[in-house]
């Protein structure tokens, strides 16, 4: 599989200029300018070429949920907004808690052949808070547990599973949130587990990442860590810098206040954020209207955080692209996430210009749920290109 893109406007975490990019067997062989080769030919002049995203933070609802996602809609809908490879939360039917559902997905996604797909692990067996013992089994494959959807409960449990992760190497997903305390203050539940779950990162000595962080109090406490020389890296996700809460729609964590948002945007400025998951929920529309929490946000992740940072005049496309492919792939261990030789030939073109409003009826993803409906953005999509193959194309 050999493919040539000549003549866009190459950015990374750390280039810009305008030349050519030669993928070969599904890695970066060659960029230069004027280059010639006899294959595939993409004349990408007036577009940007990125490396494509990766996805921290994301739900397929499959296996046992498909009526709202399945891996195959999934992957059609991280193509069409520019991700190549997704980490995949265990909140499935089946809990993710072994390597048989583990494999159930990954092998699907592999035959889909159109991303690459990780699947996180539940940190306590089938969600219960209690049980670890099946982390044992885990075999190296596995880069990241979570109970994402809820926080483990029980301090003492989150503590054991933390040090496991620290002997196994792997990144504990953090959903910070108290549940006793969600009922009373959503903010307080956010920054009462946000602040005890890096505690306990800290004395076990793990690497720990805060998802879809929210609050000041909350990106405060990692910050400090951080300061302190912890391995604590966090995310953002796009509707928490785009939305505040005086939009009415269900996320969990809530949307919050113009404060918030401000203070997360010049975060990112700052560089104590490391990435920007989506997490991308799908829901069917009856699930949606009993009060499911989430939208979709594979598709729209891009122009999203393209609008409202870059476009803003807050970040430049260079530290966009450092936390939407390279951090991310960093922290999954993969090779993606540059423009550079040896590294996988996943990119994405871009039409920076180009303005348009969000249509969920023509999601791939089967979850049409956002408040971003009706709303434009800067920043299509043109091609996702992985491992030197086409696999979306707006044309």
């Amino acid at each position: 599989m050999e493919i040539l893109i000549k003549g866009a406007r190459i950015i990374d975490c750390c280039h810009d200029f305008v030349g050519d990019l030669y993928i070969k067997d599904g890695t970066i062989e060659e960029v230069g300018k004027s280059l010639n080769k006899d294959c595939e030919n993409i004349e990408a002049d007036g577009y940007v070429l990125m490396p494509a995203f990766v996805d921290l933070h994301s739900h397929f609802r499959d296996p046992g949920l498909t009526y709202k996602e399945d891996i195959e809609t999934g992957s059609k809908a991280a193509v069409h907004g520019g991700y190549t490879a997704v980490n995949l939360m265990a909140n499935t039917k089946p809990v993710c808690s072994d390597m048989q559902t583990f494999d159930y997905v990954v092998s699907k996604a592999e035959k889909i052949g159109l991303i690459d797909v990780h699947q996180t692990v539940s940190i306590t067996k089938d969600f219960k808070g209690s049980e670890i013992d099946h982390l044992d089994l885990l075999d190296e494959r596995v880069k990241c547990i979570s109970d994402d959807g809820k926080d483990v409960y029980s301090s003492k449990v989150m503590l054991q599973a933390m040090m496991k992760a620290k002997e196994k190497n792997l990144v504990v997903m953090c959903h910070a949130e108290d549940e006793e305390l969600t009922p009373i203050d959503t903010r307080l539940s956010e920054n009462v587990a946000t602040f005890r779950d890096i505690s306990l990162a800290k004395y076990a000595g793990c690497h720990a990442h805060i998802s879809h962080v929210s609050t000041i109090e909350a990106m405060n406490y990692i910050i400090e860590a951080k300061k302190q020389g912890y391995r604590i890296t966090c995310e953002v996700a796009p509707h928490h810098i785009a939305l505040t809460s005086r939009i009415s729609y269900r996320v969990n964590p809530s949307l919050r206040e113009e404060s918030d948002v401000q203070y997360l945007i010049k975060c990112i400025k700052d560089g104590w954020v490391d990435s920007i998951g989506t997490d991308h929920a799908p829901h069917s529309k009856e699930d949606k209207e009993k009060g499911a929490p989430g939208l979709t946000g594979l598709e729209t992740s891009f122009s999203v955080c393209f609008t409202e940072l870059v476009k803003a005049g807050h970040i430049s496309l260079n530290k966009l692209s450092e936390i939407m492919s390279k951090n991310p792939a960093e922290i999954m261990k993969m090779k993606k996430g540059k423009i550079q030789l040896g590294y996988d030939g996943d990119v994405v073109l871009l039409d920076l210009d180009k303005k348009y409003k969000i249509d969920a009826q023509k999601f791939f993803s089967k979850g049409k749920n956002t408040p971003l409906d009706g709303l434009e953005f800067y920043g299509e999509v043109v091609k996702t290109i992985k491992g030197g193959k086409i696999v979306y194309s707006r044309d």
